[in-house]
């Protein structure tokens, strides 16, 4: 029986994905049980498994700018050891990475093979987790790629917007981003598909169909909430100035799949319907 080992398990994906991986043989360690930037650690927690799901991540794309290191340390190094071990271990290993890669200049969907260009101190870290995970485990890594993550366990655009609903009359939200929303319950769900269907060692984009803004999405989240839309009021980006700049565009190709005779994810706003009624953006 294959065992699985789910990393960053009480993160808001790792529990979707320890949830998506239900009767079968699974072990999740949180980031307090398990420290992945230490070496003998994580041997010890992935021998015996065949397959190692890293969700851990250092998620704070603001506050990386000034921490780099730290942030580096979890995105890349740990990465690194993590696949280090699965390859000693003969284990197959799923890297979740960004859309942050990719410096958002884009018009038209990234295909998988598209060159990285990071241009924020998370993005440069967790393109060098996809390289040191590619080097250390190369026959048996998947590096998935997502973006714009929602989900019922962690903070999320989709719960903010609920929030900001109770607490103010109108919403001002940025209409010069554009991306996939993409429910944490429907990626995780994809990944374990990947992994079923033997599919070859590679790069995967696992984002929900289509594309929006987030002031759309905004919108689609009040009326999915029963909320009137029209009172979410569009602005652009100079608005809201943070120390990370944002990808403009945020649009990932999913040509990966029907290459390995797999449908890609469902369309957002599909998902967002169901995962309204699931509680995924209830604050």
């Amino acid at each position: 029986m294959t065992r699985y080992l789910v990393v960053g398990g009480s993160g808001m994906l790792g529990t979707d994905l320890t949830a998506a991986l239900a009767g079968r043989d699974v072990d999740s360690l949180s980031r307090s049980q398990l420290d992945i930037t230490d070496r003998d650690a994580v041997r010890a927690a992935v021998e015996g498994h065949d397959v190692i799901l890293n969700a851990a991540a250092y998620t704070k794309v603001d506050d990386a700018e000034s921490q780099e290191h730290e942030a580096h340390l979890v995105n890349a190094v740990g990465a690194g050891i993590l696949a280090a071990a699965a390859a000693e271990f003969g284990a197959r290993m799923v890297q979740v990475s960004t859309d942050y890669v990719f410096d958002g200049s884009a018009t038209t969907p990234y295909p998988e093979d598209a060159p990285l260009h990071p241009v924020s101190a998370y993005g440069r870290t967790k393109a060098e987790g996809e390289r040191l995970v590619r080097a250390a485990n190369p026959d048996n890594s998947y590096i998935v790629r997502t973006a714009w993550l929602y989900g019922a366990h962690g903070p999320n655009f989709g719960k903010t917007m609920r929030r900001l609903a109770q607490e103010r009359d109108v919403v001002s939200v940025v209409t010069d981003q554009v991306g996939q929303p993409t429910w944490t319950l429907d990626l995780a769900h994809q990944i374990v598909t990947l992994l079923d269907s033997d599919a070859p060692a590679g790069v995967y984009h696992a984002t929900s169909s289509g594309q929006t803004s987030w002031f759309d999405f905004a919108r689609a989240i009040f009326a999915a909430s029963s909320l009137d839309p029209e009172r979410v009021r569009p602005t652009d980006s100079s608005t809201f100035v943070r120390p990370a700049p944002r990808p403009a565009y945020s649009v990932l190709g999913h040509d990966g799949w029907a290459t390995v005779g797999l449908a890609p994810m469902r369309s957002w706003s599909e998902a967002l319907v169901e995962a309204t009624a699931a509680g995924a953006t209830t604050p």
